[in-house]
């Protein structure tokens, strides 16, 4: 679907309440299946590929957070989506924060996703990924982020996505956090060195009706506690 000047890749499968899967900064769809998959059973699910990453085009210029918020809204539109849940992880999330500040979304569910996040070093991801392979169960989703948690950080990524990085990193979101008046769950890393579980208390503070679940893990602690983290999801939409 073309949508500002821009090919979006998505997909969407299921049948239910709408929920929306935003994946965080270098990664795509597939990244968010292992949620989506099992969801599925019960919602209708849609996953997108955001532009400059996957099999979405890149921007023709350079987007902020609130671009990224406006082409999902308009893809959602498009798609006959309304009030749907969010949940995004990074990247996503931080889009997810700026989308509900102006849309209607029924919930919200954020992984790793702070008001405010400093650009890391891929070393941080790197490490993030080893640690998670000596998990239990993570053999088969380590082998699957490895090909793209940290492949499009600033060094690797094209002059547009550069530019477009340093926009999003700097933008604080807090006055839009403020705004946030739906029921919204917070599922971070106890050992997340990309947002700090600090950075998820501040986070929790700003939001209306906000509540903070801490997890052993990193900032993909949302796959490596993924079965846990699906019951939660799965309570959380029933309540």
């Amino acid at each position: 679907m073309e949508i500002h000047n821009t090919k979006i890749n998505y997909i969407q499968y299921g049948k239910g309440k709408d929920i929306v899967l935003l994946h965080g900064w270098g990664q795509n769809i597939e990244m968010m299946q292992f949620l989506g998959d099992p969801l599925s059973i019960n919602y209708r699910i849609t996953i997108l590929d955001f532009p400059g990453f996957g099999k979405s085009e890149e921007p023709k210029e350079v987007w902020n957070i609130t671009d990224y918020a406006e082409m999902l809204h308009e893809l959602l539109e498009k798609l006959e989506i309304q009030n749907p849940t969010l949940i995004g992880h990074s990247f996503g999330g931080r889009v997810a924060i700026r989308y509900a500040a102006q849309y209607k979304v029924e919930k919200l569910i954020l992984f790793g996703a702070p008001c405010v996040i400093t650009n890391k070093k891929q070393s941080l991801k790197v490490k993030a990924l080893k640690a998670a392979k000596k998990l239990p169960g993570m053999k088969k989703i380590a082998e699957v982020a490895k090909n793209y948690i940290g492949s499009r950080d600033y060094k690797a990524a094209s002059p547009m996505m550069r530019n477009i990085l340093v926009q999003v990193v700097n933008e604080d979101l807090s006055d839009y956090a403020k705004k946030i008046t739906v029921p919204t769950l917070l599922i971070w890393g106890e050992q997340d060195t990309e947002a700090p579980v600090e950075e998820a208390r501040l986070l929790e503070k700003l939001l209306k009706d906000g509540a903070l679940i801490i997890l052993p893990g990193t900032h993909y602690a949302y796959l490596e506690n993924l079965n846990q983290v699906l019951n939660i999801i799965n309570k959380f939409m029933e309540g």
